[in-house]
């Protein structure tokens, strides 16, 4: 399978998320650069974390005009699967490939740490394998992940089943203790309407390795790989 990572300038996830896919899954991946267009015929687009253009004026505002998001938000539209973790979630919104919002943590402080979500949709081929219910303790690492969404929107994503994760503490329990950022409903990753694209704050490629003593973050992986067509 061939994966296609974009990097953006300030991107400084790419290479977690790179090494992830071809050293550990032994997929085929490819850099995107953003001023290109060319997906290189990938099978699944990734948007990595980072600070892409320093999140001037908003974060993901400016990395959503980039030459290569023109051909991502094509390749989506046309039922391409894309994912986009922490900033990439954020320049997906920013782009309208996904509903909402993120907006500065309610604390105002940059927050790193790992952190439980719960699955909560097995409706997706990024978490068909993965048991609902069970918290998976992934980290988490931003000052601007705090999802906001109107009500209408929260309605709908909930309705059809589009909310992939809430934030959680290690039972399970979906309490405001357990919401690092204020996060309307918990709400940590949702998915489209036609479910190809996915967002999250947390951050799956950061553990993947068994030498970090966390490999939570695999099974999201192994999902797509079993489960793409």
């Amino acid at each position: 399978m061939k994966f296609g990572v974009v990097i953006f300038p300030g991107s400084n996830c790419d290479h977690d998320m790179i090494y992830l896919l071809e050293t550990i899954l032994k997929q085929q991946v490819v850099q995107l650069w953003h001023k290109d267009t060319d997906l290189q015929n990938c099978d699944f687009v990734v948007l990595p974390g980072g600070f892409s253009y320093g999140d001037y004026l908003r974060s993901g505002a400016i990395a959503r005009f980039s030459p290569i998001m023109e051909s991502v938000i094509d390749f989506a539209q046309k039922g391409g699967y894309v994912l986009g973790v922490c900033n990439g979630f954020q320049i997906l919104c920013e782009s309208h490939l996904l509903e909402g919002a993120l907006l500065a943590n309610n604390n105002q402080k940059f927050i790193c740490k790992n952190q439980f979500i719960e699955v909560q949709t097995n409706n997706t081929i990024f978490t068909k394998d993965a048991p609902v219910g069970k918290p998976f303790n992934i980290p988490i690492s931003h000052g601007e992940g705090r999802f906001l969404a109107d009500e209408d929107t929260l309605k709908h994503l909930n309705d059809d089943d589009l909310v992939l994760f809430r934030y959680c503490n290690e039972h399970g329990e979906k309490t405001i203790e357990a919401n690092p950022n204020g996060s309307v409903q918990n709400i940590a990753g949702i998915t489209n309407k036609g479910r190809n694209v996915f967002g999250m704050m947390p951050h799956p490629e950061r553990c993947g390795d068994k030498e970090l003593n966390n490999t939570d973050g695999l099974i999201f992986f192994n999902s797509i790989l079993k489960n793409i067509k």
